[in-house]
């Protein structure tokens, strides 16, 4: 929720606020090292970045909210 006189963005549901593009609920496959993690798209398997994540969500079968290779969040 944003503050009054705040312009910024409000963060709702499972849009990136910065392009309002959709991001994809992606499966943890396992974690690779250097922030990074082999998730299941559902049509294949890729690498994301999940530097944004916090460490607690990274398990093994974890969903993700990912956009442009960038793990932003965990769907509620």
């Amino acid at each position: 929720m944003t503050a009054p006189g705040d312009e910024r963005p409000e963060c709702v549901g499972d849009v990136c606020v910065t392009c309002s593009d959709t991001a994809v609920v992606v499966r943890v496959v396992r974690l690779l090292g250097d922030d990074l993690a082999l998730v299941d798209t559902g049509s294949g398997q890729e690498e994301v970045s999940v530097a944004l994540v916090d460490p607690a969500c990274l398990e093994p079968g974890a969903e993700l909210l990912v956009h442009a290779r960038e793990a932003i969040g965990v769907p509620r």
